[in-house]
């Protein structure tokens, strides 16, 4: 494990213990609330290729129909930024809301890259339910996962 500057969804950066950093498939982001004596963990990141499970049966490429399954019921999330990325904003009561451990995990989705023109109907400063047919029409799935103590 090697501690590196990752970086965050805002784009700054913030030091993090990286386990398995030169294997996409099994690597993992361990971000601590006091980085210096590596205690406390805040935050695990799962992203890229990582083929790491969080709770609740969470991986990254879920599609939206499989993601509410897990969580029982639709969800909300905000609408699609630049980047083609829409965040969960609350798991409305599902299942994935009250996790064993007392853990907290969110989720990005980012939309297919063929729905980039119907995006323009999801702006990232509005909230969606999962099961809005726009949201649905543009294929999003899993690409990083959150988990939060």
């Amino acid at each position: 494990m090697s501690n590196t500057q990752v970086d965050t969804n805002s784009g700054s950066k913030v030091t993090a213990s990286v386990l398995y950093a030169k294997d996409p498939k099994r690597r993992l982001e361990v971000w601590w609330s006091k980085p210096d004596t590596k205690s406390d963990t805040h935050l695990i990141v799962i992203n890229g290729q990582s083929d790491w499970m969080a709770p609740g049966e969470l991986h990254l490429g879920l599609t939206l129909s499989e993601l509410e399954k897990l969580n029982g019921k639709p969800f909300k999330l905000s609408g699609f930024d630049g980047n083609r990325v829409a965040t969960l904003s609350d798991w409305d009561g599902g299942t994935l809301s009250a996790l064993a451990g007392g853990c907290k995990v969110g989720v990005s989705l980012r939309a297919d890259a063929k729905a980039a023109a119907t995006l323009g109907s999801l702006p990232a400063n509005r909230a969606f339910s999962s099961s809005d047919a726009s949201v649905r029409a543009v294929n999003p799935t899993v690409s990083e996962i959150l988990v939060a103590y």
